[in-house]
């Protein structure tokens, strides 16, 4: 460690303890805002010069840069906040990390041990508070145990199902000196020990299974990402080797390309009719690294009535929880696939080409159906064509994708084509407004020589538009392309179907002047408006070497299709050319469809 000498005799302060552990877990940088109840650690900050520290503006922006980071590496973020306000401020990121599988490490500073309970200045219960947003929680209240609780907390959030922790540390131990013990000296609580190989047997069934099948579908998820690169290959591996089409949620994007031959875009309430058919009528359904989310399932007594499903996942509560399946199987993703494509390869049973033949015939006649079309527009920018000519400016390029969340997270969904894992970052679960901003810093902290883009929405942006300040501060030259309607899009479409159209604060009346927004923080603001324009603009984003700010003008009320209705089944969507205002109202009358 550069800098102050920090070993005397095998004595450090908790402080020092704090940053030696931080380097010994491979920690290069950390997100935070300084505070009373952390300066001591800030104070060591300040001599050393092995880890970066990125000033935030807001401790909601520390947690969801350091996912944007963790997401975009596979390493786990950091994120150091004071007691109190900065430990509440850190629930969000906390709990959308939990949602999504993201592994964070969260620092907290914490009042003297003395004041504890007392309601002292910018006390609050951090462990209580973060108990149900982590996978485990600490409070240190020796020095001596501060280096082997950092260490354990740095397993817990990159081993099993990743996810965040949370280890709060009380002003007086960070001043109080105690004995550094090093990761390899730290022997693992037993009481949490992943189960990384799956049950043989259970893989010979599922294979079996498989290579039964006369119409499977490939559903894959996050797990698949989180798991590393190797599982994605494998993943590619076994779609060729089966012959089998491949869905994804929308965590998963990327584990399989998107130019894939067999590729059916991304299923669920927003997904491709393909998609959502395909896994309506299969008969064997192959669910890899997902947890059966609503958004996914739709009306779970519907949900592919009549397939036998196999799920492998890390995290023994996914399974079963919300949908039954026949073959469970506990492991990690990448070791279940590697046992799968031994098996599949070795087995005499091989699935018969003639029922997946007529299986890859229907599915082509749901393509046919051109479920993502729209109507263009030579006078506005349509949505989903921006989000088109971005992608095509951009796929040579060595891009990261953050987003928002709303309609321009699902069009960005929809329309971009991701080829690897680890290039798209968004809030899945919780579903974050404010979320892409800070993400695009982490990755860009992470990657500074690649391209990061926010696609974002004009409301959602505004939740943690400060961080523009970071990263121009950090010279991190991240792109944000506002879709800017004026409306909380989805918000307005649901209010438009299900509310008789009356659109309650859904309307942004005092919208700021992004390009203005952006020359005050320091940034490059561009606005277009036209779609003739659009291809010159966003290369003009494209080439700027600092922050831009793209107000990109589209269509107003555009709504996104295609929809699972909530309440209905796969094979129950609402399709674009269905969407008209008299369509959608017969619809609802005729079906009861409930559109949220």
């Amino acid at each position: 460690m550069t800098g102050k000498d920090t070993q005397n005799d095998g004595k450090m302060t908790g402080a020092e303890i704090v940053l030696r552990a931080l380097k010994d877990n491979g920690v290069e940088h950390i997100f935070g805002y300084p505070g009373g109840a952390v300066l001591p650690i800030y104070d060591e900050i300040f001599q050393q010069e092995d880890i970066q520290h990125i000033l935030v503006r807001h401790e909601q922006g520390a947690g969801h840069a350091a996912e944007g980071y963790a997401r975009s590496t596979g390493k786990p973020g950091v994120m150091l906040v004071t007691s109190g306000p900065g430990a509440t401020n850190a629930v969000t990121p906390l709990q959308d990390a939990l949602m999504d599988s993201i592994p964070l490490v969260c620092l907290s500073g914490q009042v003297p041990t003395t004041l504890i309970g007392s309601d002292a200045f910018q006390e609050c219960d951090t462990v209580g508070i973060t108990r149900p947003c982590t996978k485990h929680n600490w409070l240190v209240k020796d020095v001596n145990d501060l280096a082997a609780t950092i260490h354990e907390a740095f397993r817990i959030a990159t081993t099993g199902r990743p996810g965040p922790v949370v280890v709060d540390i009380p002003k007086d131990v960070q001043f109080a000196t105690g004995t550094y013990t090093p990761p390899s000296a730290v022997q693992p609580k037993g009481h949490y020990q992943p189960k990384m190989q799956g049950d043989l047997d259970r893989i010979r069934a599922a294979v079996e299974l498989m290579a039964n099948a006369r119409r499977p579908i490939i559903y894959s998820g996050g797990g698949v990402v989180n798991s590393g690169p190797e599982a994605s290959q494998l993943l590619r591996e076994l779609v060729e080797l089966t012959g089998f089409p491949i869905t994804s949620t929308l965590m998963g994007l990327g584990s399989y390309p998107a130019s894939g031959k067999n590729w059916l875009g991304m299923l669920g309430m927003h997904g491709t009719y393909e998609a959502n058919m395909a896994m309506h009528d299969c008969d064997v359904m192959v669910c890899i690294g997902a947890r059966f989310d609503d958004r996914i399932t739709g009306r779970l007594n519907a949900f592919s009535p009549n397939s036998k499903k196999i799920h492998i996942d890390i995290d023994p509560s996914s399974v079963n929880k919300t949908v039954r399946v026949d073959v469970p199987i506990i492991g990690d993703v990448g070791r279940v696939l590697e046992d799968m494509v031994r098996l599949w390869r070795a087995t005499a049973n091989k699935a018969d080409k003639s029922h997946l033949k007529d299986w890859w015939e229907n599915i082509a006649r749901w393509r046919a159906r051109n479920s993502l079309a729209y109507r263009p527009n030579d006078d506005v920018i349509m949505p989903q064509y921006a989000i088109q000519r971005l992608y095509e400016k951009t796929k040579h390029l060595d891009t990261y994708i953050t987003t928002e969340v709303g309609q321009h997270q699902m069009w960005a969904a929809q329309f971009y084509g991701f080829e690897k894992p680890n290039r798209w970052m968004t809030s899945g679960g919780l579903g974050t407004m404010g979320y892409g901003l800070p993400a695009a810093l982490g990755a860009q902290i992470a990657h500074p020589e690649s391209l990061v883009i926010d696609i974002a929405g004009d409301a959602s942006v505004q939740m943690t538009m400060q961080e523009m300040s970071s990263a121009v501060q950090y010279n991190a030259p991240i792109k944000i392309f506002i879709l800017n309607n004026q409306y909380m899009g989805m918000v307005r479409q649901w209010q438009q179907l299900l509310h008789g159209n009356r659109l309650s604060n859904s309307y942004t009346e005092a919208m700021p002047d992004f390009v203005l927004m952006a020359q005050a923080f320091g940034a490059h603001g561009i606005r277009c408006e036209k779609p003739g324009d659009l291809d010159d603009a966003i290369q003009e984003m494209i080439d700027v070497k600092k922050p831009v700010l793209f107000d990109c003008r589209v269509a107003n009320l555009a709504n996104c299709f295609p929809m699972i209705p909530s309440g209905k089944a796969h094979n129950e969507m609402l399709l674009p050319d269905e969407a008209t205002d008299e369509a959608v109202a017969n619809a609802i009358d005729a079906k009861g469809r409930q559109l949220v």
